[in-house]
């Protein structure tokens, strides 16, 4: 990967729908050149795929809570019935399994802090060996840096 790629890479995290013409403007390279770079940085996985960025309060999510999980116990069916159990809730949009303080970092998102706390209350702290359950409430999410 080089300075071309990485600048193509930097333009399609901004802007995903751009036309080929106009990005191989935007990187310095005629378009049949950027187009088989582009092809070939999907083709080897680098580009994992396309999607629209959602405004989450439009759709009814406009409260983003990070939950620290701690399980009762590290044995593979607590485990596997916890990941198969949490990946099944349309609420829990991102969920990492990490070390330190907890097991998983779930990203949460729901209507509002009632919606939530029913949520954490009435499935979450239900998930089969969940032991703990620490809530991060967001206040304000700024923008991620490209590559």
């Amino acid at each position: 990967m080089d300075a071309v790629d990485r600048s193509i890479l930097a333009v399609l995290e901004q802007d995903g729908r751009i036309s080929n013409a106009d990005l191989a403007a935007r990187v310095g390279l005629s378009p049949s050149p950027c187009l088989r770079r582009v092809r070939r940085l999907e083709e080897t996985g680098v580009i994992r795929g396309y999607r629209a960025l959602v405004d989450p309060a439009a759709v009814g999510r406009g409260l983003r809570v990070f939950a620290g999980v701690r399980l009762l116990r590290h044995t593979r069916d607590v485990v596997t019935a916890f990941e198969q159990a949490v990946t099944a809730l349309p609420e829990v949009t991102h969920t990492h399994h990490i070390t330190g303080n907890f097991d998983y970092l779930l990203q949460v998102e729901v209507a509002d802090l009632t919606a939530y706390e029913d949520f954490h209350a009435h499935r979450l702290a239900d998930l089969p060996g969940v032991a703990a359950v620490t809530s991060y409430v967001t206040m304000k999410t700024l923008p991620a840096q490209s590559l």
